[in-house]
């Protein structure tokens, strides 16, 4: 015998009841097969809210019953044949005759008793399972339509009735012996002993399957599903999110206690009391294999899965008058247990001086004024605090009982969350290791539980989650570098690459779990795309909240620049090759490596000076080792070393700027080069890096760009007015080309003062010999003091500035 029980999801179209009815075709083909049917998905919901518009005098409940009413009946002319249809529509009528009826009555009196209102519920089940009986006897099944108000005896207490299980079973044994055939069963609702309708609570369609399972000792339960199993978090909040194979039964329960919506602890109770396995299953893919609860643990993971509940509230009771005093404990949940308040989570100081709680945020104002009356001696005297409330809290639980075997659990734990700046305000594990809760901010729970789920589940690789600004050349030579090294990065550093945002200036666009790379579109293509708003784009990643979120900015934007410091206070690392923000006021430099440091997050920008050559991470290092720097040389542009490089080859200097361009050497206006601001911003970091006092207005620079040349609004027409000083560029570099020297564009910091301009420079100077795109940078330090430490290579280009930041 199996039981399989389908959900409303599963029955709430014709298209999804045809894929039940394959998967009971063929489960009755290998075994005897038990089916148990909920209301069609949504019914009940309805029939609740009818009940509820009736109890408050609103007429319209009436046209809400209509239309579920024509729902059945549609339903009816689709799955059965016409000659056979008289019948079923004659049971559906009559049913909903009896409930306008009963409903109308509630709108009458204003009043809707719990035994009235299991009732109104009841008319779900029973329609979805009779109906459905009936399509399958059509389609060749010997199929026996089964009210289990008929078998199943509860208590008194609607809406969540307990079922008397001696009486049950008998019930159920004796009704199977007379009743050959597959039975199609009602779930959710029973009788009690005096013959009134009552249902079995939340999940009462997975509990009635699981009722019918343990009374005939069946081989196994299936809840079918719109899921594929029990995953080890909840999807929604982490992306990540995968099938857990199997759990034991205890597993089962603490995740179901801590927000897992696939099974409940009902369910469980009698299909583990006689050891009968449960497999999750997925309707809409069967031939997955979901998930088995039962039987011993499994070697595998340390964890099994990770849960949640939010909207928690924690009540801190705690004084110097409750240390070595006996009852305060009993005083405390005696309060709270005769208020009906539900404790989450307890947390108790060894020293007594405070107890932590965790209540339902709806309830935490109660729970304080009964604690607090239950306390109020004490609180006028001193010896207990006035009760503190932390609102907007979140409890997750890791669970696994393979915790109790692997030393250490709670370590990792922690530690995850501690590397993702997840603050914790309470810890509570039971002796039995099975499960580890920790209350942390609502607004940290999605980044905590993808932490944890990366910690524990692909704790083979280290995931960083990519929110990308700027895809002009960097950042489509950064796509392209990350798809290609992709492979290489998971196989030899244990190190995966998402990109979850895009932006240009123009658009931006999202993915939860990560664009393409190797067809990664343009944000204007993506899907889902909408016109570019940073504030939008930040929101949206803060929303996102994953654990190891990096802010990459490949422009120069002063607007992008300006969000830094909201990046890093959402505890989100930057990387950057934007030299406007360190190179802006002094107290915004060290403002922004305050926070990067408080809030634990990563702030690197070596691409800020010489596109990938290890400048800033030398110099840093230099400083870390408590050397002084006594004087920087520089050439720091590969543009500008290009271009007066190319100059020695006799071509014109206009013409050179022209080819540097093409080239994408230079910006898309040359005098962004030209001008010398930009090698001014470097020379000022580096100096700062340097541990330097610097402000912008302590750097002197010589701009390449003739005055006549700065306000021409046209990029080609300055272009053109260029040409004009062509000679003046010539006569130049002939003065120093007879004096044996070159034309180099550099900067030098020295003395707290730092010049940026053109210098000719002798053949016994180190950048005399610079070519191309090149940059080279001198450092002459106390150890470094007769040579200088030199750095060299390419510092242009939107490949090796792209290197830089895979290198970062």
């Amino acid at each position: 015998m199996k039981v399989l029980k389908f959900g409303g999801s599963s029955v709430a179209n014709l298209e999804n009841i045809e894929k039940v009815f394959e998967i009971i075709r063929q489960a009755e083909q290998e075994a005897e097969i038990t089916v148990v049917f909920s209301a069609l998905g949504g019914v009940t919901e309805i029939l609740l809210s009818c009940a509820t518009m009736a109890t408050n005098g609103q007429a319209a409940y009436a046209e809400y019953l209509k239309g579920v009413e024509e729902r059945h009946y549609a339903l009816v002319h689709a799955l059965i044949p016409i000659q056979q249809q008289s019948a079923v529509l004659t049971y559906v009528k009559v049913r909903f005759n009896e409930l306008e009826d009963l409903c109308h009555g509630v709108y009458l009196i204003r009043e809707c008793s719990p035994k009235t209102l299991d009732y109104i519920l009841s008319f779900g089940e029973r329609l979805s399972a009779f109906i459905l009986a009936e399509a399958l006897r059509v389609r060749g099944l010997d199929t026996h339509y089964v009210d289990a108000r008929e078998l199943i005896r509860t208590d008194a207490n609607f809406g969540n009735a307990k079922v008397d299980f001696p009486q049950t079973n008998d019930l159920i044994l004796a009704y199977y012996d007379q009743h050959p055939g597959l039975k199609v069963i009602t779930g959710f609702i029973a009788s009690t002993a005096q013959g009134a309708t009552s249902t079995l609570g939340r999940s009462g369609s997975d509990y009635t399957a699981a009722i019918f399972a343990s009374a005939l000792q069946a081989e196994e339960l299936q809840i079918w599903t719109d899921v594929s199993g029990v995953l080890t978090a909840d999807p929604k909040l982490v992306y990540s999110a995968f099938t857990i194979p199997q759990l034991t039964y205890l597993e089962a329960m603490e995740l179901s206690h801590f927000g897992a919506k696939v099974i409940f602890p009902s369910t469980m109770q009698p299909a583990m009391k006689k050891g009968i396995p449960i497999y999750i299953k997925n309707t809409f893919a069967p031939a997955h294999p979901g998930t088995l609860i039962g039987g011993e643990p499994v070697n595998g993971k340390i964890l099994k899965g990770i849960s949640s509940i939010s909207n928690v509230s924690l009540l801190n009771v705690q004084g110097s008058g409750l240390i070595h005093v006996v009852g305060v404990s009993r005083r405390v949940f005696g309060a709270l247990a005769d208020a009906k308040i539900n404790i989450i989570l307890i947390s108790q100081a060894s020293s007594e001086h405070s107890i932590c709680i965790a209540v339902r945020e709806p309830e935490v104002n109660m729970a304080k004024q009964v604690i607090e009356h239950e306390f109020l001696y004490e609180i006028q005297n001193g010896e207990m605090d006035p009760v503190q409330i932390l609102s907007n809290m979140s409890v997750l639980a890791a669970v696994g009982e393979n915790m109790k075997q692997n030393p250490g659990a709670a370590g990792r734990m922690f530690q995850a969350l501690g590397r993702n700046n997840v603050n914790i305000y309470a810890i509570a594990q039971g002796s039995s290791e099975l499960n580890i809760s920790a209350v942390v901010a609502k607004s940290d729970l999605q980044k905590a539980l993808n932490a944890l789920h990366e910690a524990f589940f692909l704790s083979d690789q280290k995931v960083l989650h990519v929110f990308l600004v700027g895809m002009g050349l960097i950042g489509k030579a950064l796509v392209k570098m990350i798809a290609a090294q992709r492979e290489k990065l998971g196989r030899d550093h244990a190190l995966d690459i998402q990109i979850h945002g895009i932006a240009n200036s123009r658009y931006m666009a999202f993915h939860e779990d990560g664009f393409d790379l190797h067809h990664c579109p343009l944000p204007e293509e993506a899907e889902g795309a909408v016109p570019m708003d940073l504030e939008a784009f930040i929101r949206q990643m803060e929303e996102m909240n994953f654990s190891n979120a990096v802010f990459v900015d490949c422009g120069e934007s002063q607007e992008v620049a300006d969000v830094y410091t909201r990046v890093l206070e959402a505890k989100v690392g930057i990387v950057t090759p934007n030299k406007k923000a360190n190179s802006a006021s002094l107290d915004a430099y060290r403002e922004l490596k305050r926070l990067a440091k408080k809030r634990g997050v990563k702030f690197l920008y070596e691409t800020n000076v010489a596109a990938g050559l290890p400048v800033i991470n030398t110099l840093q290092d230099l400083m870390l080792s408590g050397d002084r720097v006594l004087k920087i040389e520089a050439v720091l542009s590969g543009s500008m070393n290009y271009i007066f490089s190319e100059l020695e080859r006799g071509a014109p200097f206009s013409e050179v700027v022209r080819q540097a361009k093409a080239l994408g050497y230079t910006e898309p206006d040359p005098r962004d080069d030209l001008s010398g601001m930009d090698v001014g911003r470097k020379i000022l970091i580096l100096g700062r890096e340097a541990e330097q006092d610097l402000e912008f207005s302590d750097v002197s620079i010589e701009s390449m760009v003739p005055e006549d040349c700065v306000d021409i609004v046209d990029v080609e027409a300055f272009l053109r007015q260029l040409e004009q000083h062509d000679a003046r560029f010539r006569e130049r570099l002939e003065a120093a080309e007879a004096e044996g020297k070159k034309l180099r564009f550099m900067a030098t910091l020295e003395h707290g003062k730092a010049q940026v301009g053109l210098q000719a420079l002798p053949a016994t100077h180190p950048f005399y010999s610079l070519k191309g795109s090149d940059n080279m940078i001198l450092f002459t330090t106390e150890r470094y003091h007769d040579f200088p430490m030199i750095v060299r290579g390419p510092g242009a280009g939107a490949d090796v500035t792209a290197a830089g930041f895979l290198l970062m």
